[in-house]
């Protein structure tokens, strides 16, 4: 068996998203240090849209 890595609290992110953070609240409401507009531009730039690529 491999060994496990250790855990120390904070994930490798991409620089455009330094500072990024996400909480969900007792009521389930989602809350982002960022806009969801700016979340969604970066996606777009970044993340290949499955439904688009050509099968085949």
């Amino acid at each position: 068996m491999g060994r496990k890595k250790k855990n120390n609290g904070n994930p490798d992110i991409h620089k455009d998203l330094k500072g990024f953070n996400i909480k969900i609240n007792e009521f389930g409401e989602i809350k982002a240090s960022f806009s969801i507009e700016k979340l969604n531009t970066f996606l777009n730039n970044k993340v290949d849209d499955k439904k688009f690529k050509a099968e085949g």
